[in-house]
């Protein structure tokens, strides 16, 4: 998948349509594990993010273990558009990662395409709650697991095992801070929830 400004930028089974056509992909994973920077750093926009101070209110309520050094957290959600083609968009909203918050992922999942949720291998349990919330709404989604700087590295199909996932859901390495790395992601991600949509049609 391309994006923006190019003839073969329409993605693999996404058919062509008379009007403007908005793609809508979700970013969900546990609390500091790269959300807000992986939509940071594929919108073509300057993204919305909704951050705030963490306070003293969250003491014992949010969960910092593994990111003692997180000042912020995003309370509503992150928001990032990419240009496919002229009149094709994908619409990257990212969820919040509290436990307290999850009451707002229904509605950002209405009308979405798929989701990536993100993991941080250090703290893989984070992603369970994303990982169950998907699967039992039959959305289709990916596991990407960021790649964090002295991290340990794991093969995907060990991440896969771990996860429970079923052979078809692709689990890919990435590093939410590089462009390139996200667009990898997002192109497995519509490729893999095309594909699956197809198959369901058959």
């Amino acid at each position: 998948m391309e994006f923006a400004g190019s003839e073969r930028s329409r993605p693999a089974g996404v058919a062509l349509t008379a009007g403007p056509t908005a793609l809508k992909i979700l970013v969900a994973g546990g609390f500091g594990v790269g959300k807000t920077t992986m939509v940071g750093s594929i919108s073509e926009i300057r993204p919305l993010h909704t951050e705030e101070l963490l306070s003293d209110r969250g003491v014992g309520v949010d969960d910092t273990s593994g990111v003692e050094g997180k000042i912020t957290t995003t309370v509503a959600l992150d928001f990032g558009r990419i240009t496919i083609r002229e009149g094709l968009w994908l619409y990257l909203f990212g969820t919040p990662g509290q436990d307290r918050f999850w009451f707002m992922w229904d509605e950002l999942s209405l009308g979405a395409l798929g989701a990536v949720v993100l993991a941080d291998t250090r703290r893989l349990q984070d992603c369970f709650p994303a990982v169950d919330y998907f699967e039992q709404r039959g959305l289709p989604f990916v596991v990407a697991v960021n790649c964090f700087d002295g991290a340990r590295r794991h093969d995907p199909a060990k991440v896969r095992r771990a996860l429970g996932l079923d052979a078809a859901t692709p689990v890919v390495m990435c590093d939410a801070r590089h462009r390139a790395s996200v667009k990898e992601v997002l192109t497995t991600l519509v490729t893999h929830a095309v594909g699956g949509a197809y198959r369901h049609v058959d």
